[in-house]
């Protein structure tokens, strides 16, 4: 493993009870950072900072409310936010666009798109005011090309990659670097979500010929979450296995 030094940071990850947050959790941990979990799945956030020694916060990303709280939850044990990962995020029903039901749209783009800017909106504040901060938002290869039959999905990835493009750009001339990764698919509880047909057109399109693994996209994201990550901002980064073509 390579080392990436985050020494002295503290970072919170949304989604960090499973998946690729879980990853990115471990690997931050390896890096020397203290962490706070988000998860709306509060058993499993216990279980997941129990595990590595780390702080549990329950939080609808979805409900301002409960991003406020968590936001001040976190910084009482753990200091001032310096990183912000966003990798909580649901897949929605593999329906075509004149099938999807209107309450699975708007949840999906709820938890894949409001939450990164609910979090995004009240943790860029404390990082302005000591301006320095990491925000990696977790996109997909799909919010770049569109998959069929997984629309929702498709489109609030692809405005997650315009947020941070937006956001990116408002922050520019300041210490605070905003990126975001748009891997393939990756083998994780999330295709629990999908029908197996689905899961097969998503490995038909990467030449690899393998889903990618949560370890590779932390690998990534720990960089981008880095004070190495100094000249790049508002910009996509792909891990999809030779699939994305622009």
């Amino acid at each position: 493993m390579n080392q990436i030094d985050l020494a002295g940071r503290s970072a919170v990850i949304t989604g960090g009870a499973r998946g690729i947050g879980l990853a990115t959790a471990e690997r931050f941990i390896a890096s020397g950072a203290k962490l706070a979990i988000w998860d709306i799945d509060g058993v499993s956030a216990d279980a997941a900072a129990a595990c590595l020694g780390q702080t549990a916060i329950q939080v609808d990303v979805t409900d301002e409310a409960s991003v406020i709280s968590a936001v001040a939850r976190s910084e009482a044990a753990i200091g001032p936010i310096d990183i912000l990962v966003t990798s909580a995020g649901i897949t929605g029903p593999n329906l075509t666009i004149a099938d999807y039901p209107l309450d699975d749209w708007r949840r999906v783009l709820d938890v894949d798109l409001t939450g990164p800017f609910l979090c995004s909106k009240h943790l860029v504040p404390g990082m302005s005011a000591r301006n320095y901060g990491r925000i990696v938002h977790i996109a997909s290869v799909a919010g770049k090309e569109g998959n069929p039959n997984a629309g929702a999905y498709s489109a609030a990835k692809a405005g997650v990659i315009s947020l941070t493009k937006s956001l990116g750009k408002e922050l520019a001339a300041t210490g605070i670097r905003v990126n975001c990764v748009t891997p393939a698919a990756v083998q994780t509880e999330m295709f629990s979500q999908m029908t197996e047909a689905h899961i097969a057109y998503m490995l038909s399109k990467i030449p690899m010929g393998r889903f990618g693994r949560a370890e590779e996209i932390a690998a990534l994201v720990t960089w981008l979450a880095s004070e190495d990550c100094s000249f790049s901002t508002a910009a996509v980064f792909d891990l999809s296995g030779g699939r994305a073509t622009f």
